[in-house]
């Protein structure tokens, strides 16, 4: 199938194809129309071309997992002794947004629109420490990189802030494109093609059928079983699936350290989705969307509608010029997760994929 995104309407006769195969001292962070396979879908748009792979794809046969065996997995690393455990997230039907007598709810997050989601697989947990770094620290993988491909330069500080890092902590302080470069890297060493979910994925799995404004319910005095917020985590993140997962068996979806997400942020997102697999294509760097909240925030804004803009000034004590596009100095809240289209791209495909939502945004954030 092909997974289109939201595009912005351009000159005419500028047409392409795209193949959608599926703070102590912080600032604060707040102030698939479906086709056949054998169908291009030519769209005009100002010299714009991103390919996403979603699904609908031949399988990748470096992939010894079939398909058709549809069920919870673990991933290990190539040469080393981690793994982290992948969800399959059965598609389906859900309203995207918040009505709007939902408490603590934002203009940006309707009006509310039903849309439909296809199957894919989701980290059970936030892409910890110990995954990043053998990504992040060249000590910790010695594999050669494949050409043009590089590890993100060190932070000139401490980005955890002394809240922890070995042993099951989340990653933190990355851009969005450090994000995505450890998408590549991982699809790279494993054979498998991971990426950053889309809002739209994000928040259907986050609720796991429910239609209230958390995934347990309206009561917002049970967040403290489900997530680390403002209420219960001593300001700091902590050690990822240590409190109560979701209906589907996925932790801290809400709370310890917000997610990026594929989307530009676009306060129309919502308004504006595509009604099936609905994805707000990138045209720009900055800024893009977050989903989750953080150990830092109050419960309204950990709701499962709840979305977050990017901002710049995250990175504002950065001393380097320029700008590191790794790292975010002043995002300490900043994480991911990880999911898997159910079909996988062929090798061109996914190079593909990383050239044009990576290569072409260097420093996403």
């Amino acid at each position: 199938m092909v997974l289109k995104g939201n595009t912005s309407k351009t000159k005419k006769n500028k047409e392409m194809a795209i193949f959608f195969v599926h703070h102590k001292i912080f600032v604060s962070k707040r102030s698939f129309f479906i086709l056949p396979e054998y169908i291009t879908q030519s769209i005009q748009m100002n010299k714009f071309y991103v390919t996403l792979l979603a699904g609908g794809m031949l399988c990748q046969s470096a992939f010894a997992q079939k398909d058709s065996a549809f069920a919870a997995y673990e991933q290990q690393i190539p040469g080393t002794d981690i793994r982290f455990k992948m969800v399959p997230i059965k598609g389906g039907a859900f309203t995207l947004g918040s009505p709007q007598n939902e408490k603590g709810r934002k203009a940006d997050e309707g009006p509310a629109k039903k849309v439909k989601i296809d199957d894919f697989y989701m980290g059970a947990t936030e892409v910890t420490f110990d995954e990043y770094d053998l990504y992040a620290d060249k000590e910790k993988d010695k594999t050669p990189l494949p050409d043009g491909m590089t590890r993100p330069t060190p932070p000139y500080i401490d980005l955890t802030l002394g809240m922890g890092k070995s042993g099951g902590y989340p990653a933190n302080s990355m851009s969005q494109y450090g994000a995505l470069m450890y998408c590549r890297w991982l699809y790279n060493k494993t054979g498998v093609f991971y990426r950053l979910p889309t809002a739209a994925e994000w928040e259907y799995a986050c609720r796991a059928g429910s239609t209230t404004a958390y995934p347990f319910g309206n009561d917002a005095s049970k967040l403290k079983e489900y997530a680390w917020f403002k209420n219960n985590s001593e300001d700091k993140y902590h050690k990822v699936a240590q409190l109560k997962p979701n209906a589907w068996g996925l932790y801290d979806m809400l709370g310890n350290v917000e997610e990026w997400t594929m989307d530009q942020y676009d306060e129309n997102g919502v308004a504006n989705a595509e009604e099936t697999n609905p994805w707000k294509v990138p045209t720009a760097k900055t800024p893009r969307l977050l989903k989750g909240g953080s150990y830092e925030d109050e419960a309204p804004l950990l709701r499962s509608a709840a979305r977050l803009k990017s901002d710049p000034v995250w990175n504002r004590r950065d001393p380097q010029i320029p700008k590191s596009f790794w790292w975010n100095a002043d995002a300490p809240f900043v994480g991911f997760r990880l999911v898997r289209p159910v079909k996988q791209p062929t090798k061109e495909e996914a190079e593909k994929f990383f050239a044009d939502t990576i290569d072409k945004y260097v420093g996403s954030r």
